[in-house]
């Protein structure tokens, strides 16, 4: 039975594999966490162009019929490039983030935090003018954010200090909807939504992306009729850092994850 193929860069997308799962538990899922190559945030276009390839060859052989692509990075450089390559539907997480927060908005004014490669592709920004020209976007990146989720520092006065910090500009534009545009920073909510106040609505891709791809397999009839899916998970190095942290991601231990050596 084929399966759903999910790809990131290390562990954040584990926050879209839970999403899915959820709102799809009959699905088998592959997921491929790219350790020995994070962060992505950092490098060129070029690079992230190939990982990604390579990425998706590496999940086309283990029999997927749809691959999600769940690092915010590579659905900024990637995505538009790969996205007619291969024949299997491919999406991002940023697409269907931008939908929601456009809809959700009142006073066309969206925040948009992310990876610093994320915040300079403007992907975000050119997406929601594609949708709402009249929208004003103000983009912040928190580059501190990934490790401080990966170090367990999810609260705390030196979290809530940089958060202050990376977040002024956002407060200051008066934004009522921000997108988490980076896959570790639901795990960081509570801190954000304290800065940006209460009424500011947060828009967490993962959901997003889970309904897109429930949505494309009704569509295509592709969904899996059984019960039950099975969940595999690959790394290209450091399977036990991987389950170690998948555990604050997952809320649950993984034991089954695999190291590969040629992606």
């Amino acid at each position: 039975m084929s399966s759903i193929g999910i790809f990131d860069s290390g562990v954040g997308g584990l926050t879209v594999a839970k999403e899915i799962i959820l709102q799809l538990p009959n699905e088998n899922i592959v997921y491929f966490g790219d350790t020995a190559r994070v962060p992505y945030g950092i490098k060129s276009r070029q690079t992230v162009i190939r990982f990604s390839i390579e990425n998706i060859l590496f999940l086309l052989k283990q029999d997927v019929k749809l691959i999600c692509v769940a690092c915010n990075t590579a659905s900024s450089f990637a995505l538009p490039v790969i996205k007619n390559h291969f024949r299997a539907p491919i999406i991002g997480v940023i697409t269907p983030g931008v939908r929601e927060a456009v809809y959700a908005t009142q006073n066309k004014r969206i925040g948009v935090i992310g990876t610093k490669g994320t915040i300079k592709s403007r992907t975000y920004e050119t997406e929601i003018k594609q949708l709402d020209p009249k929208v004003k976007v103000t983009a912040a990146a928190c580059p501190l954010f990934v490790p401080f989720v990966e170090e367990g520092w999810l609260k705390g006065e030196v979290v809530m200090s940089v958060a202050r910090t990376y977040l002024k500009p956002l407060c200051a534009a008066g934004v009522d909807t921000v997108i988490l545009g980076c896959t570790h920073y639901p795990l960081l909510k509570p801190v954000i939504q304290e800065v940006l106040g209460k009424n500011v609505i947060l828009i967490d891709s993962a959901k997003q992306v889970a309904f897109e791809v429930k949505k494309i397999l009704s569509s295509e009839d592709m969904l899996n009729r059984g019960k039950g899916g099975r969940h595999k998970y690959y790394v290209s190095d450091n399977p036990e850092w991987f389950s170690s942290l998948a555990q604050r991601f997952m809320g649950r231990k993984l034991t089954n994850v695999k190291k590969v050596d040629n992606v």
